[in-house]
């Protein structure tokens, strides 16, 4: 039998000026407790708890003195010192015979206060760690509300009807827990914000006939009367449900179909925060997945929203205020390095980057920050700093609250009050409890402001802001601008004014203007560090002139100055870079990490990231596929780009980064076409997925490659198959030459239609047999014949260019076969150099610019297709007798084959390559700074010359 000489010992423990006050309760409860003579042996590890736990809850004392059984209870059965699971609770309450709704408010109290008792207790008594409490407490409302929610909802039935849906089954509501609640963190006096809604509207087959909206907004009306009113039995849980749509003012209860209507509508965009934690906690489950995945695209956005770093900074501005109104900034939730700011750092980078990243599509704070952690996305001591000091946050909120039952998130004010807390917090006393709290709520605070950038925004320079603002005489904002190192300040002037009066900024929200107002200064600011600020700037602002329309984007670089800082050196060396983002907004948060950035990826990383990328996406999604395709080569052509400009990379890799990305490309498409169409039609007899039999042959700068940032790509479609009249396996049959033109159709569909996020590659098939004129997709059997007995000398030239670009490992061996022996056949080399000569002359009439003293990279006299033409010549002329000549596909390495088989001497085959290399070169620094491929003719005098000459060796006189 316990007694109060069993606990006096342990009294001892206690701060001395409290011993004296929990001894008087406890002689108190053990009187009563006598009463009921109750057999109580309690282990040593629980006797040395009631101390501490008497003293630091009055909430659990005067629960357990009311009524002396709760405690007697809860030892007998083992849960005090036992773990629930997931199912305790619900098991406990089925136990329960519930006669009518008064006795259902009874009975959820009373369970309710016992389950209060016992996880109060081994909080304090330092038995369960955070998570246990939170989940526990989580689970215990999911349980009252489900268990309340279903005898209303039989009784509501009763009483009217059942509601039905469409198929006829039983409609029940969906009640979605939100906040802590919804992520399992429930603190413990918290209130739960709750949502209902309900799947189809329709009507009971009542007298009334009672509209299902009014049936349900009864039966959640009285479900928040069974939770929530106080009764002599206290209270269930205090419920709010004003996050609802509309809050105060809304139905109560929305059909999905309002559901969706609300927040793709009308929805503000606090209310994405509130449903970042939201999770369906009782009704109809089923249905619940549908309404979840419906608000999905809501919270989530699809694109990077930076546009909520400033949202939630000023909503966070807006609770220091209040607090400091009501002079309440020891608010250990909302005040400075409070719960709150770690929360809104967990959300931020949820609303910006859980569309993309899906792990981040998560509800607890704890596992975002491991998350942010993992990905690179918070520095790690950041990351551990943030999850520390909120699980002592959470503690201390707990223990506050544990105390007396209250919701209160406020530090405690009368001394005894304050000792109370620091003992159940193992501190000494209340001061080292404090230097404790200032500290953690310091580094909270400290990160916090560190990811909104509050500091930043505050201290922008006053010259910029006034040349923005144009707050001054025009002479005046001048001559700001030329001390900030702008040369041609009149017109940087008069565009930052243009841009300012312009009609895209004029059609901006308030919301985007804001972001505006604060960007531009930041980049007059940051611009005068470039070697050319008018030219950068001007750059810039047209930038932004094109993308205003996105606050997205321009929040972006008003949030993260190192992006700002990124996308101004890309800028000052290539107006390309502006361009390229002008098409392609969503490539700004590559900015964000120069790791990646200046790193193009090879082609196995490449194959890795499309194929993940590419996983993610329905087989059937055609649209999704190619927006993700598009996504994928714009985002490697800008990292291609930016080590570019930067010199990180020579040509030759330039040019083999570019044909990597575009063979990833070519390869994945034709893998999942060809999944498409088996899926649809079937198997062409003898193929399956490793053996397709068809295969996409490259030319020009792909074969060669030699892609630069424009190129098109030069295409061939084979396939191979013994009888083009048989059927494929599939319910709707094909021929298989039909099975593989449409083949053939849908990659080119998928390659070269234009969206709003542009083109892949635009695709030129005229090398095809026959041309534009012959069939998309040709038997190798008869591409063979033609090239032997149909093809033009101009096509045989192509064909030294020509290589194996993706598809059946098979078929690349027969093309190679084809193109060996092609190449290979012997002809008349005094025909064959006229041939190559006439075609180079109708070219360069056709092609080359007819400026005075501008030089054609390409097309002019000496230049890059000169070059070339030199070498298929020597390809053709000499294939048959060195069969090494038809081993490689670019001019580089074919020039020194012809090298070393005599055709040309070693000097002059250097001499060429030193002149392709260079003219590529120039190209795309041409292409990166927007201009054409021409340049003054002295620029390239030199080697101009040489490659003339070497043209009238090789070639004759004709032309030259």
């Amino acid at each position: 039998m316990l007694t109060i000489l069993d606990i006096e010992p342990h009294l001892k423990t206690l701060p001395e000026a409290l011993q004296e006050p929990v001894k008087s309760s406890l002689e108190n409860w053990q009187t009563l407790l006598n009463q009921n003579n109750p057999n109580l042996n309690p282990s040593d590890k629980l006797i040395q708890s009631i101390p501490k736990v008497w003293c630091c809850s009055e909430f659990v004392a005067e629960s357990c003195t009311r009524k002396p059984p709760l405690l007697v209870d809860l030892i007998d059965s083992g849960d005090l010192e036992g773990l629930y699971s997931e199912h305790t609770y619900p098991t406990k309450l089925a136990h329960l015979e519930i006669a009518d709704e008064t006795d259902l408010m009874t009975k959820l109290r009373q369970f309710r206060c016992r389950e209060m008792v016992r996880i109060a207790w081994r909080d304090l008594a330092g038995w369960a760690e955070l998570g246990e409490t939170l989940l526990d407490l989580s689970l215990l409302a999911d349980t009252c509300i489900q268990a309340a929610l279903a005898f209303l909802y039989r009784q509501a039935c009763e009483l009217r009807g059942t509601p039905l849906l469409a198929d006829g089954s039983p409609q029940q509501i969906v009640v979605l827990g939100m906040g802590k609640l919804g992520a399992y963190e429930l603190n413990y006096s918290s209130d739960i914000d709750l949502i209902f809604a309900y799947p189809e509207e329709g009507a009971l087959p009542d007298r009334k006939e009672t509209s299902y909206s009014e049936f349900f907004t009864r039966l959640c009306q009285k479900l928040v009367k069974v939770l929530d009113d106080i009764t002599v039995d206290g209270f269930v849980f205090r419920t709010d449900i004003r996050l609802r749509p509309f809050g105060d003012s809304g139905a109560v209860t929305l059909s999905f179909d309002g559901m969706e209507n609300y927040y793709l509508t009308q929805a503000r965009e606090w209310e994405r925060y509130a449903m970042i934690k939201a999770r369906q906690v009782a009704g109809d489950f089923r249905m619940g997945a549908q309404l979840m995945a419906m608000l999905k695209p809501f919270v989530y956005r699809r694109y990077l929203d930076y546009g909520a770093f400033e949202e939630l900074r000023s909503l966070k501005l807006q609770i220091n205020q209040e607090l400091k109104r009501k002079d309440r900034l020891d608010n250990i939730k909302l005040g400075p390095g409070g719960i709150r700011e770690i929360e809104f750092i967990g959300q931020a980078f949820q609303l910006i980057r859980g569309g993309n990243e899906k792990a981040l599509q998560t509800r607890g704070i704890l596992d975002v920050l491991a998350i942010l952690d993992n990905k690179n996305l918070l520095p790690h001591v950041d990351a551990e700093q943030l999850s520390q000091s909120y699980r002592f946050l959470r503690r201390v909120e707990n223990h506050i609250q544990q105390y007396q039952d209250r919701q209160c998130h406020d530090l405690p004010t009368s001394e005894t009050a304050q000792s109370i807390l620091a003992y159940s917090l193992d501190f000494g006393d209340w001061q080292s409890f404090k230097s404790e709290l200032d500290r953690v709520r310091a580094a909270v605070q400290s990160i916090f402001d560190q990811v909104f950038a509050v500091s930043k925004q505050q201290k922008k320079g006053n010259l910029s802001q006034k040349i923005w603002s144009c707050v001054a005489e025009d002479e005046e904002l001048k001559s700001y601008l030329e001390k900030g190192g702008f040369q041609s300040a009149e017109e940087t002037l008069k565009a930052i004014k243009d841009f300012k009066n312009s009609t895209a900024l004029r059609r901006m929200t308030t919301k985007g203007a804001g972001i505006i107002d604060r960007l531009m200064p930041q980049l007059i600011e940051s611009v005068q560090q470039a070697d050319n600020p008018d030219e950068t700037l001007i750059r810039l602002v047209k930038l932004f002139e094109a993308v205003a329309g996105r606050n997205v984007y321009l929040a972006l670089l008003s949030e993260n100055p190192d992006a700002l800082n990124q996308l101004i050196r890309l800028a000052s060396a290539s107006v390309w870079i502006c361009d390229y983002l002008a098409l392609y907004p969503v490539l700004f948060d590559e900015l964000l990490d120069t790791r990646t950035l200046y790193e193009p990826l090879k082609r196995d990383d490449l194959n890795q990231q499309i194929k993940a990328l590419l996983a993610a996406i329905d087989i059937e999604d055609l649209e999704q596929l190619m927006i993700a395709l598009r996504q994928f080569k714009h985002l490697n052509v800008l990292r291609v780009a930016a080590a570019d400009i930067m010199g990180l990379i020579p040509l030759m890799v330039v040019s083999d980064y570019l044909t990597y990305i575009a063979e990833s490309i070519v390869e994945n498409v034709i893998g999942r076409t060809w999944l498409m169409l088996t899926d649809k039609h079937g198997f062409p007899p003898d193929t399956s997925n490793d053996n397709i039999n068809f295969a996409i042959i490259g030319f020009g700068k792909l074969g060669g490659i030699e892609l630069g940032y424009s190129s098109d790509l030069d295409l061939v479609f084979l396939y191979d198959c013994p009888d083009g009249n048989a059927m494929t396996s599939g319910e709707k049959p094909l021929s298989c030459s039909q099975f593989y033109g449409r083949l053939g159709l849908k990659i080119r569909h998928i390659l070269d239609t234009k969206l709003l996020s542009g083109v892949l590659y635009d695709v030129d098939m005229r090398l095809r047999p026959n041309g534009d004129s012959g069939l998309l997709v040709t038997h190798i059997g008869t591409y063979e014949g033609y090239l032997k007995n149909q093809a033009w000398t101009w096509e045989h030239q192509a064909l030294v260019r020509g290589r194996f670009i993706a598809g059946d490992q098979r078929l690349k061996t027969h093309y190679e076969s084809i193109r060996h022996r092609i190449l290979g056949l012997t002809r008349d080399e005094t025909q064959l150099k006229a041939e190559v000569r006439d075609m180079r002359e109708k070219m360069r009439a056709t092609l080359d610019i007819k400026a005075t003293n501008k030089f054609d990279l390409k097309q002019s006299k000496g230049g890059i297709a000169d070059i070339e033409f030199i070498v298929q010549f020597g390809v053709l002329a000499n294939a048959a007798k060195q069969a090494a000549l038809t081993t490689y596909t670019d001019n580089v390495r074919l020039l020194e084959c012809l090298a070393k088989e005599g055709f040309i001497s070693p000097i002059e085959a250097e001499t060429l390559k030193t002149a392709y290399c260079t003219y590529r070169d120039i190209g795309h620094k041409q292409v990166l700074q927007g201009d054409k491929a021409i340049i003054d003719e002295i620029e390239a005098d030199g080697l101009r010359k040489q490659v003339e000459g070497i043209w009238h060796k090789v070639m004759g006189s004709a032309g030259n």
